[in-house]
């Protein structure tokens, strides 16, 4: 089982969205939440998201098709 750690950046629209729970169903990814900031105009959520190399690249296009920013994690993440 494949691993990466991500940072995604959801817009105004997409915070109260189970996009997250969507992506993780329907590409038989788990998520770790490892980080989050959510106000009332954005939210950022730091995953560990565990699965097979291609489910991982599949949600990833899934949450980016949605409009969340996803980026790799580097650094500052306690493992």
């Amino acid at each position: 089982m494949a691993k990466k750690m991500v940072h995604l950046v959801f817009p105004q629209r997409l915070i109260k969205k189970p996009v997250i729970y969507t992506m993780a169903k329907k590409y038989e990814v788990v998520p770790n939440i490892r980080r989050a900031k959510v106000t009332e105009k954005i939210g950022e959520v730091t995953l560990e998201l565990s699965g097979t190399k291609e489910n991982l690249e599949k949600g990833r296009r899934y949450l980016e098709r949605q409009g969340v920013k996803v980026e790799p994690v580097v650094g500052d993440i306690v493992e």
